[in-house]
Parts: structure tokens; C-alpha cells; sequence
């Protein structure tokens, strides 16, 4: 069912394509991130805002899921078992949780090129302002994210394949505690994820009126 409760534009913001962003969502406020062009990954992590030692853990909100792939109605857990986000919308229905960032490491690993950008570099970048670094990134969300599991639990050949998100398809999250968020609009090139061409995202914050 739709909602049509009226909100309050907090933040809104155009994140172009291969770029990080990072901002507090309060609780109580939703997160909407909205795929302009269709087929573009955007990794995600999230904090507690006010002890970011307390994190996404993607174990914890897999298991309680009992899915690889988060739709609407899925809890994000912190490492505390906590509720951090709960998604309240959802146009896309296809939300990867084991793929991990990109890095240059990565890239030279899996695709053999060098010093290319990853999302890895693109998380260093937004959550240094907040006064975290390397031993904060866990293994994140990766938003708008195809990674097909097999039969006996192999991956695809490619792991990474197609998208399936279509231009203007969003994703709302509610916030369960005030959330630092960060996130990457994945520069990657070298695997279909973004359909070859990354492109930009729209980040809003919005605040549902009484």
C-alpha cells in the first residue's frame, strides 16, 4: 500500500556519477535513494550516530531476513542486533548484501586493471569528515545490485550481472536510531553493475509531517 503521508524536504541532493556522499538521518526521518537512469549500484553502510562503533552488520540482518537479497519490509541490523534501518518502500526489489565494495585492489584482483577508483576509496572519503577510516568499513548493501546465487551456493561467473532497477526507481529506509549513513555512487566499469556507464543518483532525507 502506498503511503501518502505528507513530508518535509530535509535534504536533497544530485550525487554524480562515481562520487560519495554522507549525511546524519534522524530517527524517525526516511532515506530515499532514487536511481536516475536505471541499473546503477550504489554501496551503502550505515552508524549509530551517537556510538558509530555500532554499525551495519550484515550477518546479523541476512539471518533475521533469512535472504541474500533485502526488499521492503526488511530490518537492517546493527552488530548490536538493533534495528538501524527498516526499508518502508521499495520500487526495485533486488538489494544485494554479500557482494562488498569495489576497491582498486579488487578491481586488480578480479579484472586485472590497475590504480583504478572503487567504492572502498569512495567510503575512506566520506567518512573521514566524521572522524572514521579503514577499520570502519564492514561488508556493506549494495543498493540497486544483482548478484545471482546458484545451486549449492555458487556464484555467477561474472558474480556481478546486469541490473534490473529502471530510471526513477528508489529505495525508502526509516530510520530505527539517528544514522550516520554513507554511501557510494559505484564508479565501477569493469562488470556490468552499472550497465557499463555509471551514471547519478538523487539523495533525499525527508521528515514525515503530524
Amino acid at each position: 500500500m502506498t503511503d501518502h503521508t505528507k513530508k518535509t524536504i530535509l535534504v536533497d541532493q544530485i550525487v554524480p556519477p562515481g562520487l560519495p556522499w554522507s549525511g546524519i538521518v534522524k530517527r524517525g526521518q526516511i532515506l530515499r535513494i532514487i536511481d536516475l537512469k536505471g541499473q546503477q549500484a550504489v554501496d551503502f553502510l550505515c552508524y549509530n550516530a551517537q556510538k558509530t562503533e555500532e554499525r551495519y552488520n550484515a550477518p546479523n540482518t541476512i539471518k533475521a531476513s533469512k535472504t541474500l537479497r533485502l526488499t521492503k519490509g526488511h530490518i537492517l541490523f546493527t552488530d548490536k542486533a538493533r534495528p538501524i534501518f527498516t526499508i518502508v518502500e521499495d520500487t526495485c526489489g533486488i538489494h544485494d548484501t554479500i557482494g562488498g565494495c569495489c576497491s582498486s585492489w579488487s578491481n586488480e584482483l578480479l579484472y586485472g586493471v590497475r590504480d583504478t577508483p572503487g567504492c572502498r576509496e569512495n567510503f575512506l572519503s566520506a567518512l573521514k569528515p566524521h572522524g572514521l577510516g579503514w577499520k570502519d568499513i564492514v561488508p556493506n548493501v549494495n543498493l540497486f545490485c544483482n548478484v545471482p546465487v546458484l545451486e549449492e551456493g555458487k556464484l555467477a561467473d561474472a558474480v556481478f550481472t546486469d541490473g534490473h532497477s529502471k530510471p526513477g526507481d528508489y529505495i525508502d529506509l526509516l530510520a530505527d536510531m539517528d544514522a550516520l549513513c554513507v554511501l557510494s555512487n559505484c564508479p565501477q566499469v569493469n562488470n556490468p553493475c552499472n550497465a557499463s556507464k555509471p551514471t547519478a543518483i538523487r539523495v533525499m532525507v525527508l521528515q514525515a509531517e503530524n
